[in-house]
């Protein structure tokens, strides 16, 4: 199965407007993105007043697994991360 997540291409289509990227149009990319909101919940509620971890090390947890996401979110992303679309045209 992990054969499948090194497959080559893009898992998330790139914004039509603005910087960065949108949904994700392969299971791949939804699969990423579930881990990713799971993880955040898992945390937020591991740490919600429990006592169970300091308030600080969720944040630096927090900060890392979305630093992990959204580079796998850029390199994944049809076409790159760049502007895209004119406003005022």
């Amino acid at each position: 199965m992990l054969h499948l997540f090194l497959e080559k291409g893009p898992w998330f289509r790139a914004k039509r407007f603005g910087y960065g990227a949108g949904l994700p149009f392969k299971w791949q990319g939804w699969v990423v993105l579930l881990l990713y909101v799971l993880a955040m919940v898992g945390l937020g509620l591991f740490a919600d007043g429990h006592g169970a971890m300091p308030q600080i090390v969720t944040v630096v947890l927090m900060l890392f697994t979305t630093a992990i996401f959204v580079v796998i979110v850029r390199k994944r992303t049809e076409g790159g991360w760049k502007w895209r679309g004119d406003f005022g045209a």
